[in-house]
């Protein structure tokens, strides 16, 4: 291969070198997808802004958007958001701002193939919207630490090989800072996960015990009691993945009820007219405001702002599939499939009636941090209103009521 220029100095052109490189020695027309996506990887192409040797370069953010083009135009498939979303979306930057340079090395490589499927461990039974009262304990043993707890609303952990782990390791310090986090191999002996079944009929959520897990002190993401900054690292993802994530002018849930407007004359009165209407605008406005997020992005980390595309993502869903729900009349009525299956990686559920993504989209507003939580996020952060007074933020964790 031809040499490249330094990292510190890596241009658009450049970058087009090192994509060249890569098809002429591993077609992607006859070399299987995921040994593609791995020598990507090892040509720094996975994530260009990454460190060089964990998938990157080194080097701007917005020279990713160079890799995506001429991989499409060399014929290479698309690398799939949806075949590790979690590792993908939240796992990953994690690992790159608080890992060691060993959780590096292991981790991201099989994470950004897909050989290794990441989920997420943090809401409890007694800890959902107020995440830092949570009540898994970690206790030190040696170069172990020991863990016992119980989580829910994970999913895909039946996939996951990893977990993004918070968990509380000191008891006597207020509720914020007693927290720890780590990744958690979930074939340790110890972890037990169990299906849970939603209103779909689908079971795409588990809850996930831990008794008497040993997780080695090396496998621990920062320091000791410094869990909740890392976690802030992983949220702020999670909200940019799910609320942020690029789609096609008409494209998501309004995409259904455009066709069905379009297709049945019949169902079309003035009202109606109005709300779809509505209801394409509002659905284009988050997109073109989910395009200036990811144009933020390029410059740096993510911040609060992803919170407000989550809640907007929310409302949206709910109110559109609600709609089409309205316009299919009695086909509306008409459940597909009560099946109880776990939900498979691939993320398509096409093909499925609006009674299903009508029910699915009632979960938008708690997943990724409840509506309620993200828009006090807002008005902390991005307004900067007077935080409301709270006591339970100064007093030891063991001492708040539960």
């Amino acid at each position: 291969m031809r040499r490249h220029a330094a990292l510190a100095d890596v241009t658009a052109e450049q970058i087009r070198d090192r994509v060249r490189d890569l098809v002429a020695a591993h077609d992607p027309a006859t070399t299987d997808p995921v040994a593609f996506l791995g020598h990507r990887f090892d040509a720094g192409l996975a994530w260009v802004h990454f460190p060089e040797g964990c998938g990157g370069l080194g080097a701007s953010r917005a020279l990713q958007e160079v890799v995506e083009r001429e991989l499409a135009a060399a014929g290479a498939v698309p690398a799939n958001p949806f075949r590790n979303p979690i590792g993908l979306g939240m796992g990953a930057p994690t690992v790159a701002v608080h890992g060691t340079d060993e959780h590096r090395a292991r981790l991201l490589r099989p994470l950004w193939t897909g050989e290794e499927v990441w989920c997420q461990l943090f809401s409890e039974p007694g800890a959902g919207s107020d995440l830092a009262g949570l009540a898994t304990r970690a206790v030190r043993d040696g170069d172990s630490w020991v863990v016992n707890g119980q989580k829910v609303w994970t999913s895909f952990a039946h996939k996951a090989r990893w977990a993004m782990l918070l968990a509380r390791t000191d008891p006597d310090l207020p509720k914020h800072q007693g927290l720890t986090y780590f990744f958690l191999d979930m074939t340790l002996p110890g972890v037990e996960v169990r299906p849970l079944r939603q209103a779909t009929g689908q079971a795409e959520f588990n809850e996930v015990f831990l008794t008497d897990v040993r997780i080695p002190d090396s496998m621990r993401a920062d320091e000791v009691g410094k869990g909740w900054a890392v976690s802030n690292t992983t949220l702020m993802n999670e909200r940019v993945a799910i609320g942020g994530a690029a789609a096609p002018r008409e494209g998501g849930p309004i995409k259904p009820v455009a066709a069905l407007w379009r297709d049945r004359p019949e169902v079309r009165t003035p009202g109606l007219h109005d709300r779809v209407v509505g209801a394409w605008v509002e659905a284009e406005v988050a997109r073109l405001a989910n395009e200036r997020i990811r144009q933020q992005l390029a410059a740096g980390r993510p911040g609060p702002e992803g919170s407000a595309a989550k809640i907007a993502f929310a409302k949206i869903n709910q109110d559109t599939t609600r709609l089409w729900l309205e316009l299919a009349g009695e086909d509306g009525l008409a459940y597909d499939d009560w099946t109880m299956r776990r939900v498979d990686l691939g993320g398509s559920d096409g093909g499925r009636g609006p009674g299903y993504y009508y029910l699915r989209a009632k979960g938008n507003s708690i997943e990724g941090g409840t509506s309620e939580i993200l828009r006090g996020v807002i008005a902390d952060r991005v307004l900067e209103l007077p935080r409301e007074p709270r006591t339970d933020t100064k007093l030891p964790w063991k001492e708040i009521p539960r």
